[in-house]
C-alpha cells in the first residue's frame, strides 16, 4: 500500500512511495500529526543516485519490523536534497554543529514535535556495527526517551538552535591584491598528486572549478606550473574509469587515487562543469583530444540525460541493487563481444590488454575499461571493440536509473557548456538555444523562477540563489554566442531579482522564506552560488551598467580574509578576485563586424574578454570603465589585446 508520498513529482520520493514505512513529504501535513499525537518527527534526507541512500533503504524502510516501529512512534518524513536544498543545507548545519564535523547522505535528523533537532546521524545500520547500534534499536531508545525524558531532548535541541542562530560577527576585511595568483598556484601545488592528477588523496573529486582557475591563471601569468596540473588532472581522469570510456560521460568521484574505481552514478553538474574545462583547455593547449572528451561528453548527455530539450539531473550507480553492474565486464564476456563483432582472435588479445580487460579484473573480479594514454590510441579494432562493449550492454543491461527532475542551474550549466561547444561546432549551438528557450519556457514563469520539475508537471518550487546565478551565466554566454540584446536583457532582470531577494549589505542568502539559509562562498559538489552570482553581475558590469561593478566589489570585500587567506578552497571566489583586479576587457563594434569572430573569442589568450554591439566604426577596446584603443580590423584589436595582457 502506498504512503503519503503517491503523488510526489521528485523521482527520489516515488523510489520510497511503495514501501511500509509511512512516509510523509515535507510539509504541514506531517507536522500538525506530530503535534496531534505528540510524536518526534524522524527526518530522512537523500538523492536518487545515492548509494547509501538506497543500502539503508534496503536494509530498515523496506523491512516491516523497522517500519512497525517509525509508524507507532514517529512521523516520518523524505525529502529529496535535490529538490529541497534549502532544507538540506539548514539540516547540513545542524549535524556539522552537533557532531562537529561535515555530514553526508542520507542524512538522519530526529526532531520534537515543534522541529527542534536533537539528534542526527547519516548511514544507520540495522544491525550494530560502525561502532553504532543498530536503527532499531536506536528507535526504541529515542521512543522510549522522548516518552519518559522530553524535558531533556527539549532543553537539547533549544541549546542546538540557540548556537545555529549565533549573533553577527564582525567581519574580517583585507585588502585583495594580486599575491592572490602566486598564493592559490602555491597551495594547489602542495595539494596536487604529481603522479596521478586531481588534488588530495582519495576519495577524488574532478574538482572542475579548480581546473578553471588553473588555466585562467596560465593564460594570465604564463606561469607553466599552473597549465601542467590541469591538463595532467584532466589527461588522468580521461583514462577511463571516471571517465566511461563505452558511453561517454563522467562518474561523480573516484574512490582511489588512480580514478580507476569510481562511484558510479553520473551527475548533470559534473559533466557540464567537465566538458567546459575540456573545452577550455583545448582552447589553452589546441591539443583536439581535449575537444574530443568535451564533445563525447555532451553527447552522453543528449543522448542519454536529454527529453525535450531539458536534462535530467543524475543516472544511478547501482544496477538492480548491485553497485556498478551495467558498467563492468568479466574478461569472458569482453571477447565474447569481440568476437561476435568479428575482431580477429589476435587483435582481442591486444585490445583486452590495451583495455585493462584481464581474468582477474580491476574491480571485485570484473573490468573496468580502461587505457593507459587516452591521447594516443593508435591501435587496431579500438572503436570496434569499444562498439561491440556498447552493444552488450545496450542489448543484455538494464540502464541505471535515472532521476528525471530538471533542476534550473545543474541545466543552466549545460546550456553553459553547449554554448561554449557552439563555438567550435555549429550542432551544439543550436542544440544550446533551444535548450535555452525551452528551460526559460518552462521554468521562468510570469517573471517568476522556478527550481526544479518533472517534465511535463508544473513547477512548485520556487528558485533558489544558484538558480538565478547560473541561469544568468548561461544568458551571458548565449549573448556571447549570437550577440542577440534579448538573453542580455532576461540576465539583467535575473540578476535585479536576486539583488532584491538574497543580497544585503555584501552578504547573499541561499535560501529566503521556510528556512533562511546562507549561501557558501566555498565551492563542493559545483561551484558557489555566491561566486557565480559575483561573476553574472561583472559581466552585466561590463555589458550593461557599470552600477553592477559596486555588488562585486562589496560581495569581494566583505569576504575578502578567507578568500585571500586560503584562495585554493573557493577557486570560483578566487577566479573573480583575480578578474575584478585584472578587470575585462570588451571588444565593442557593430553586430554586423562582431558576428564572423565569435569563434575567435575563445582563442584570445586573455580570460575575460567579451564581445559587445556598438555602433562605432571599426573596434575599439575597452574595460569596464573607459575605453582605450581602436582598431580598423579584428587582428589589430587582438594584436592589441596579446600586447596588453604582456605589458
Amino acid at each position: 500500500m502506498a504512503n503519503h508520498l503517491k503523488e510526489e513529482h521528485s523521482p527520489y520520493l516515488q523510489q520510497h512511495a511503495d514501501n511500509p514505512v509511512d512516509w510523509y513529504p515535507w510539509g504541514e501535513e506531517a507536522f500538525q500529526k506530530a503535534r496531534d499525537e505528540h510524536k518526534p518527527v524522524f527526518l530522512s534526507i537523500g538523492y536518487s543516485s545515492c548509494h547509501w541512500c538506497h543500502v539503508m533503504e534496503h536494509e530498515s524502510f523496506q523491512d516491516d519490523k523497522t517500519a512497525k516501529i517509525l509508524n507507532t512512534y514517529f512521523v516520518s518524513i523524505k525529502v529529496d536534497r535535490e529538490e529541497r536544498p534549502d532544507i538540506d543545507k539548514h539540516f547540513q548545519s545542524v549535524y556539522q554543529l552537533m557532531n562537529g564535523r561535515p555530514g553526508g547522505w542520507p542524512t538522519s535528523i530526529f526532531l520534537t514535535e515543534d522541529l527542534k533537532p536533537f539528534y542526527s546521524a547519516t548511514y544507520i545500520p540495522d544491525e550494530p556495527k560502525y561502532g553504532m547500534m543498530s536503527f532499531s534499536s536506536l528507535l526504541e531508545v529515542i521512543a522510549d526517551k522522548y516518552k519518559n525524558d522530553k524535558k531533556v531532548l527539549v532543553s537539547e535541541a533549544d541549546k542546538i538552535l540557540k548556537h545555529l542562530n549565533p549573533k553577527e560577527s564582525k567581519i574580517q576585511a583585507t585588502k585583495l591584491d594580486e599575491s592572490i595568483m602566486a598564493r592559490v598556484l602555491k597551495q594547489a601545488e602542495q595539494l596536487f598528486d604529481s603522479k596521478e592528477g586531481g588534488f588530495n588523496k582519495a576519495p577524488k573529486f574532478p574538482q572542475a572549478s579548480t581546473l578553471e582557475l588553473l588555466l585562467d591563471l596560465y593564460r594570465i601569468t604564463d606561469e607553466k606550473e599552473a597549465l601542467n596540473m590541469s591538463v595532467q588532472s584532466l589527461s588522468s581522469m580521461a583514462r577511463g574509469g571516471l571517465r566511461d570510456l563505452v558511453e561517454g560521460g563522467f562518474c561523480r568521484y573516484s574512490t582511489d587515487n588512480e580514478w580507476l574505481v569510481p562511484h558510479f552514478e553520473k551527475m548533470t553538474y559534473d559533466n557540464a562543469l567537465l566538458a567546459s574545462v575540456y573545452l577550455q583547455a583545448y582552447h589553452v593547449t589546441h591539443n583536439t583530444f581535449y575537444k574530443d572528451v568535451a564533445f563525447e561528453t555532451l553527447d552522453f548527455m543528449l543522448e542519454k540525460m536529454k527529453e525535450n530539450e531539458l536534462f535530467y539531473s543524475a543516472s544511478d550507480a547501482d544496477t538492480e541493487g548491485v553497485e556498478g553492474k551495467y558498467f563492468v565486464y568479466t574478461y569472458e564476456k569482453a571477447l565474447k563481444s569481440f568476437s561476435k563483432a568479428g575482431i580477429p582472435p589476435k587483435a582481442q588479445t591486444k585490445l583486452a590488454e590495451t583495455l585493462h580487460i584481464t581474468p582477474q579484473g580491476n574491480f571485485e573480479g570484473k573490468n573496468i575499461v580502461r587505457v593507459d594514454d587516452p591521447a594516443h590510441l593508435d591501435i587496431p579494432y579500438y572503436q570496434e571493440a569499444l562498439a561491440a562493449l556498447r552493444k552488450q550492454r545496450k542489448e543484455k543491461r538494464v540502464y541505471p536509473f535515472i532521476d528525471t527532475k530538471v533542476i534550473v542551474s545543474w541545466n543552466a550549466m549545460m546550456v553553459t557548456s553547449l554554448f561554449q561547444a557552439g563555438r567550435v561546432e555549429k550542432k551544439y549551438l543550436k542544440q544550446a538555444k533551444k535548450s535555452l528557450d525551452r528551460l526559460l519556457d518552462t521554468m521562468y514563469l510570469n517573471a517568476q523562477l522556478f527550481h526544479s520539475v518533472l517534465i511535463g508537471k508544473k513547477p512548485k518550487i520556487h528558485a533558489f540563489l544558484e538558480d538565478y546565478a547560473y541561469l544568468g551565466e548561461a544568458l551571458i554566454e548565449a549573448y556571447e554566442s549570437t550577440l542577440d540584446e534579448t538573453y542580455l536583457i532576461i540576465a539583467t532582470k535575473l540578476a535585479n531579482n536576486a539583488i532584491e531577494k538574497y543580497y544585503q549589505h555584501g552578504k547573499w542568502k541561499f535560501s529566503r522564506g521556510e528556512f533562511e539559509t546562507d549561501a557558501d562562498i566555498y565551492d563542493s559538489s559545483y561551484p558557489s552560488s555566491v561566486a557565480t552570482m559575483v561573476s553574472l553581475l561583472h559581466s552585466l558590469s561590463s555589458l550593461v551598467d557599470t552600477v553592477y561593478k559596486k555588488f562585486v566589489f562589496k560581495t569581494l570585500e566583505i569576504h575578502s580574509y578567507d578568500v585571500m587567506r586560503q584562495p585554493v578552497s573557493t577557486p570560483k571566489m578566487t577566479r573573480m578576485v583575480i578578474r575584478y583586479l585584472k578587470d575585462d576587457i570588451i571588444i565593442k563594434a557593430r553586430q554586423d563586424l562582431l558576428i564572423p569572430h565569435i569563434a575567435q573569442r575563445d582563442t584570445i589568450t586573455y580570460p575575460y574578454t567579451f564581445f559587445k554591439n556598438d555602433t562605432n566604426d571599426g573596434f575599439m577596446l575597452c574595460n569596464s570603465n573607459s575605453c582605450f584603443g581602436h582598431e580598423k580590423d579584428f587582428k589589430g584589436i587582438v594584436e592589441r589585446v596579446e600586447k596588453r595582457r604582456h605589458d
